[in-house]
């Protein structure tokens, strides 16, 4: 136990449900679909939510604020604000298939082309950011944008201040290939040459925002993955209270590879190099799936043996775009997510 525990108990007092007579493990009474919680970042993140809204109504999406580069770096510098690029990403993902959700997708993706100040801003980061300032907190603008947009789940940034992402790197300089140097920044870290050893944040254990850390704790499963390694997916395990949350909750936890390594910061990567690097950032993260694209995985052995190191079972699946691109289909994904929630752990209370 650390000293943030009485913190997450409080907050799980607090979580609505808990305790109710004839409801299931969070809360829920017989019927309703599973409280998923997603972790991460960028089209990563936009992938998964958008299988994950086609099997349950319950969906919350916890998103990375260290974002420095394009639209949202120019908004946090000239206004002090949280990036907000990866929020409106997870936002898009969560709009219908409907008319309305399409274009509103469509809409807050939509960036200006001119020779002015506008070029390349992205209208749902000026949207966000106008909420914010309109109502000075960053959730419940959030849950306004959703509202409006119809979004078939919850968006919540995971620190509620942000955050600049630090990586140590060996061969940074093609000419030190053995040096290990320091390299800033969320959108220089996602392409540096050389090979990233590990990251931090700055400032180093940011507070979460309550309500992430709330629906961690009242989940069914946990999603975490895929997207970029080092920028996307380890920043969450360096939140203390939410990688606190995510080590004691009762939810099951699903780690989600990616489909191929991300030129920069994963080159060369094996499945199971991903799953070592996770161990070091987090060493008391348990998983129980690991969910991978049987195409990208030659050695699979290896990593089963890494998935073991966490507790984890390897669930192997088609889960690839058939044009050969390194993307997530999110219909093939949605059914290997659905299968994993059916046939790992209890059948829950809302089958």
């Amino acid at each position: 136990m650390t000293a943030r525990t009485p913190r997450l108990s409080r907050l799980r007092r607090l979580t609505p449900g808990r305790g109710e007579e004839g409801a299931g493990r969070s809360g829920r009474r017989r019927g309703a679909t599973p409280k998923v919680v997603a972790l991460g970042g960028g089209q990563g993140l936009s992938a998964s939510l958008a299988a994950l809204r086609r099997i349950t109504g319950d969906l919350t999406a916890v998103v990375t604020v260290a974002d420095d580069g394009g639209s949202s770096g120019r908004l946090r510098e000239e206004l002090g604000v949280l990036p907000p690029g990866d929020l409106r990403k997870a936002l898009a993902a969560l709009c219908g298939d409907d008319d309305w959700g399409q274009t509103w997708a469509r809409v807050i993706q939509h960036r200006f082309q001119s020779e002015g100040d506008l070029h390349g801003h992205a209208v749902g980061n000026l949207l966000i950011v106008a909420l914010w300032e309109q109502l000075g907190d960053p959730v419940q603008a959030l849950d306004l944008v959703g509202r409006l947009l119809g979004a078939q789940g919850r968006v919540l940034p995971m620190s509620a201040v942000p955050l600049e992402l630090q990586a140590m790197v060996r061969g940074h300089d093609p000419a030190r290939p053995e040096d290990v140097d320091t390299v800033r920044g969320q959108a220089t870290v996602a392409l540096t040459p050389g090979e990233v050893l590990s990251v931090q944040v700055v400032p180093s254990a940011p507070p979460a925002v309550p309500e992430a850390v709330a629906a961690v704790l009242d989940a069914d499963w946990v999603v975490l993955g895929p997207g970029s390694w080092f920028s996307s997916v380890i920043p969450h395990l360096l939140v203390p209270e939410l990688l606190d949350a995510l080590v004691e909750t009762k939810a099951r936890r699903v780690l989600s590879l990616n489909l191929a390594p991300q030129p920069g910061e994963t080159e060369g990567f094996s499945p199971q190099r991903h799953l070592e690097v996770l161990a070091r950032h987090a060493p008391k993260l348990a998983l129980d799936v690991v969910l991978a694209d049987e195409a990208a995985v030659p050695d699979r052995e290896s990593l089963a043996d890494a998935a073991k190191r966490f507790g984890a079972a390897v669930e192997l699946a088609p889960v690839a775009r058939r044009d050969g691109s390194p993307k997530h289909d999110p219909e093939l994904l949605a059914a290997a997510y659905d299968r994993i929630f059916r046939m790992h752990g209890r059948i829950g209370p809302w089958r």
